[in-house]
């Protein structure tokens, strides 16, 4: 069920960048993350309360808040980021390069979380990485 709600990402993400290279035409790149900001905060609070784990939030403990505390700023930090790459490139080099972060994301579970890589991991990085370097580096 996991490989569902990961590709139902993917192509959320994918559709968020379509919208958002539409919707930063003539706005400002920070201006317009802070509108959809707003609707992030909407829509998540919005399911935790439908859902019934409101009442969670006083079983986080306090390693758990200082993580999701600091993920939530470099969320914010690369939302930012990709929007002014949105502003100022192509939606369709933008986007590899910003899913460049699968090869980080390897390398920073392997390093942090001490998970284990094999050699399809491995490659399947490179080859994503290569991808992605490719297309954006791809003249018009």
């Amino acid at each position: 069920m996991w490989i569902v709600f990961a590709l139902l990402a993917a192509l959320s993400a994918a559709t968020v960048v379509t919208l958002t290279k539409a919707g930063v035409k003539d706005v400002d790149s920070s201006l317009a993350f802070a509108i959809q900001a707003v609707m992030i905060l909407l829509v998540s609070w919005s399911v935790v309360i439908i859902q019934g784990h409101l009442s969670d939030l006083g079983k986080i403990d306090r390693r758990a808040w200082i993580y999701l505390l600091i993920a939530g700023v470099v969320t914010c930090m690369s939302s930012l980021f990709s929007f002014r790459a949105l502003k100022i490139g192509h939606a369709a080099q933008v986007s590899p390069l910003t899913n460049f972060s699968l090869v980080f994301a390897v390398i920073l579970a392997a390093v942090f979380l001490k998970e284990k890589l094999n050699w399809q991991i491995i490659l399947g990085a490179v080859l994503m990485g290569a991808g992605a370097i490719l297309i954006a580096v791809a003249k018009e």
